[in-house]
């Protein structure tokens, strides 16, 4: 029997590369696209694709069970502004809502995975595949960071995991001992931006300044995991920063290669901490 594989794809090239290489491992692949968020074009060659609204949780768990798949991953941004733009619930998905004790990321993707496991599903590590993406402790680019920007760097690491506890954001940007903005419901690249507009009007320019990401304290690897790209980089060099660093072997960085040979061409320091 040929290997199945479902895909709950939001944004981003993370479940597209998933995708990919399931399918060079020899599976079939089921795909369920949320509105707004994934890109059919970038499916084309799956089993099968199935565009699902946010909350239509039903009609999900139907079309893998029609299709015999069991095992599947949640990968790829989900906008959280559409948790209120696009949700559509289903009659199950209606009354998971209104089960919840909180809508919070953590909690509301925890008990989705509950819910889905209790038909059988088995729910994957959310970069099934990926494991070679995840780079170790060190600095990755040409450009070794200052000693004012490393302290800048660990005064932001404090600060992104304190509001990762919260479960508020995974991502900060800091100047000196200050705290220009930490991301919300926005998402990491409109927070990059947002500091930047404020980081413009700062009298020192000079002043170091660090875009610093992390995980969870307890991370749960089957959803939301922190992944960085080559579109931070670029709204970073918008924004006027140059110094990212991330939490070394549980960051996510697609196409590692191109992102790292993109912060060099832009003289970026890139540290996994």
């Amino acid at each position: 029997m040929t290997n199945k594989l479902g895909i709950i794809a939001g944004e981003g090239k993370m479940p597209v590369t998933i995708a990919k290489k399931a399918m060079e491992k020899g599976y079939s692949v089921y795909v369920l696209g949320l509105k707004s968020n994934a890109r059919e074009e970038d499916y084309k060659d799956v089993a099968q694709f199935k565009w699902i609204r946010i909350g239509q949780l039903g009609a999900g768990i139907e079309f893998f069970k029609s299709n015999g798949v069991q095992r599947f991953v949640m990968a790829g941004r989900v906008q959280h502004v559409s948790v209120f733009t696009n949700m559509m619930p289903d009659l199950r998905g209606a009354k998971f809502l209104a089960s919840l004790k909180s809508m919070q990321t953590k909690h509301i993707l925890s008990r989705l995975i509950e819910e889905i496991q209790k038909e059988g599903f088995i729910c994957e590590n959310s970069a099934l595949f990926l494991e070679d993406f995840f780079p170790k402790k060190g600095v990755l680019t040409q450009r070794q960071p200052t000693e004012p920007e490393q302290q800048t760097i660990q005064y932001g690491y404090q600060i992104a995991k304190e509001i990762a506890r919260l479960d508020i954001g995974l991502t900060c940007v800091v100047s000196r001992k200050a705290v220009i903005a930490v991301e919300g419901m926005e998402g990491t690249d409109r927070c990059i931006l947002r500091a930047g507009e404020l980081y413009q009007h700062n009298e020192d320019k000079n002043a170091p300044a660090a875009v610093v990401k992390v995980a969870r304290p307890d991370q749960d690897n089957r959803f939301d995991l922190p992944v960085i790209g080559t579109g931070t980089l670029r709204n970073m060099r918008k924004a006027g920063f140059s110094v990212l660093a991330f939490e070394a072997e549980k960051t996510l960085v697609m196409e590692l290669e191109e992102v790292i040979a993109l912060a060099d061409k832009y003289k970026m320091c890139l540290m996994a901490i």
